[in-house]
């Protein structure tokens, strides 16, 4: 990816329908809803460790018991089947599966992700499995985590474990979720697992966590059959200049560079992009970090690129004269109040929440970022198959004193988005399917309980689940293959 804005897709577009084959799903991840922490031989992640650091989440919050799909997956999975997905995406918790993050995998953790697949097969629902979704055994970031570059191999390797206990049931498979919040929320600024605010440390992430995505994809070419499909999911950051002044361009370009191109570079174009190398050359000693061989490695092809969206980010530069402040430049962004900006080397640029309406998280509602996102990977990528493999919206969700949960904004939100990827799609971008965040109501990372992005609300006193007015109108799109006449 190599520029900033994209065309942007067509303001008229007159069919609803999506694509025969077009595969409608719902997202989780492990940490959020399993619980069963310390069961059938799982050891900490390092969310474990983190959450139960007092002041690191809402409320003291923990995955601990989280919505305990662990015990109710069979129930979880009847609620999708109502549904009518097509696919669901779910993430291995690697501690659950080798709890030291090395040798041998634990039977026992194994056996549920084969179960959770046989029952989604049994009704009819595609499995699509997540390999790491932010929980790293706490044992391997003792050792250095990922900034280390060991923990590269150590996730191949549990990727094969994986691979070789599901690959004959599970066609659909992503390395990688979000690497980016890996590297610069959990080393850079702090806000995320494991907690650390070191620059440095998260741009040597960064490398690792692609080089972990190369090798992982070797791996799994090696088991998997030959009709599987490999992808990595990456929450690509639509990025927006303030102004079109020469200073707030360069800003963005730079926020671009360090938000997408640090994986996109290396992953599909087989080279890390050398305005990046030049922003962050005072922070880390590239040729020391890429080793002879890793670009070629992190370049294996895959055959999806899963893309994340919530909102747009806008970007301008400092004034002249004022000074940077890097706790509000953190705020700012969007992404937790952490000690200072994501953004490796940007403490210079400042970050700006769009006007109009927005979500419980802050973020504002501005579905034409998801269109325009998927035609520039579109144009910049061009015969990669894409799929939106997150995208949804946390709100006040309440039950009525009658038990129904209304979300009509949630709703809003919903049709606005999948609209826009109606649009992109007439455009001329290969979107091939939808995943829908969340299923339910669950641990919201450092959020705690307090953020709701669930079709089914969870009430985690009784572990409850009620299908919102959401639900049933994710359920008339996937039945339709459209989106229903707003008119209607």
């Amino acid at each position: 990816m190599t520029s900033v804005r994209t065309e942007s897709a067509p303001a008229d577009v007159s069919v609803r329908d999506f694509p025969a084959g077009f595969l409608w799903g719902a997202a989780t991840a492990a940490y959020q809803i399993e619980g069963a922490v310390d069961v059938d031989g799982r050891t900490p992640s390092i969310w474990d460790t983190f959450s139960r650091t007092p002041g690191r989440t809402a409320g003291g919050d923990t995955g601990d018991r989280a919505t305990e799909h662990y015990r109710r997956y069979r129930q979880d999975v009847r609620l999708m089947s109502e549904l009518g997905l097509g696919a669901y995406r779910f993430s291995v918790s690697w501690p659950r599966v080798q709890p030291t993050g090395r040798g041998p995998a634990v039977e026992r953790g194994l056996d549920f992700y084969r179960r959770l697949v046989d029952e989604l097969l049994e009704h009819g629902i595609e499995p699509a499995v997540t390999l790491y979704h932010w929980d790293l055994p706490q044992e391997l970031e003792d050792v250095g985590g990922w900034p280390a570059r060991n923990t590269a191999g150590r996730f191949a390797d549990y990727a094969a474990l994986v691979a070789d206990a599901l690959g004959d049931r599970v066609r659909l498979w992503t390395t990688l979720n979000e690497p980016w919040c890996s590297a610069f929320l959990g080393y850079g600024s702090g806000v995320h697992a494991p907690g650390r605010t070191d620059w440095t440390a998260a741009l040597r992430a960064a490398h690792h966590l692609n080089l972990g995505h190369g090798l992982a994809v070797e791996a799994l070419r090696a088991i998997l059959p030959r009709e599987a499909r490999i992808a990595v999911s990456l929450n690509l950051h639509e990025v927006r200049p303030l102004t079109q002044s020469a200073a707030d361009r360069e800003a963005a370009r730079r926020i671009d560079a360090v938000g997408n191109r640090v994986f996109t570079g290396p992953m599909l174009n087989g080279a890390y992009p050398e305005d990046l190398l030049a922003d962050t050359a005072h922070l880390v000693d590239w040729p020391e970090l890429v080793h002879d061989g890793d670009l070629a490695t992190i370049a294996r092809p895959i055959d999806l690129l899963g893309v994340n969206y919530y909102n747009p980010t806008v970007a301008s530069a400092l004034p002249d004269g004022q000074a940077p402040d890097s706790a509000a430049a953190a705020s700012d962004a969007g992404h937790g109040d952490g000690a200072q900006s994501p953004f490796a080397g940007c403490a210079d640029v400042l970050f700006h929440r769009a006007p109009g309406r927005r979500t419980a998280m802050g973020w504002p509602i501005d579905p034409s970022g998801l269109s325009d996102l998927l035609l520039r990977v579109h144009r910049e990528h061009p015969g990669l198959p894409l799929m939106v493999t997150e995208n949804g919206a946390a709100f006040e969700d309440r039950p009525t004193p009658e038990g129904a949960v209304h979300d009509p904004e949630r709703i809003d939100y919903l049709r606005g988005h999948l609209d826009a990827v109606r649009r992109a799609i007439a455009a001329g971008a290969d979107v091939r399917g939808y995943f829908l965040w969340s299923l339910m109501d669950n641990f919201e990372w450092a959020y705690g309980y307090g953020k709701r992005f669930g079709l089914y609300y969870v009430d985690y006193a009784t572990q409850t689940r009620t299908a919102k007015d959401s639900a049933r109108w994710y359920a008339e799109v996937i039945r339709r293959g459209a989106l229903p006449d707003p008119r209607a």
